[in-house]
């Protein structure tokens, strides 16, 4: 016997042992790793228009970023010697 997908209920795929296709499996994969960040960005981004979609996009992912960089230069700083930062910061700089 073959089921249809419970999220989607038009899956192509013969589904035998998972509840979910592979579209909603990743879905669901996506709500277990960010939990309710995902409904956020689902509604910053898909509850506008197609043109301000795009936009929104480009500031979440901006967003995002700098929250990474900065975190990764504050475990840099904390694991790195100053000398060491000092002497590889001044190169090329005269």
């Amino acid at each position: 016997m073959v089921f249809s997908c419970q999220l989607c209920n038009h899956s192509d795929e013969y589904l035998y042992i998972n509840k979910y296709c592979s579209k909603c499996q990743k879905i669901k994969h996506y709500l277990n790793l960010y939990q309710d960040r995902v409904y956020e960005i689902l509604d910053n981004v898909l509850s506008r228009d197609l043109d301000k979609q795009d936009n929104k996009i480009k500031v979440e992912i901006e967003e995002e970023i700098k929250q990474q960089k900065s975190k990764l230069n504050k475990e840099i700083e904390e694991h790195t010697d100053d000398s060491y930062i000092k002497k590889h910061n001044t190169r090329g700089k005269k």
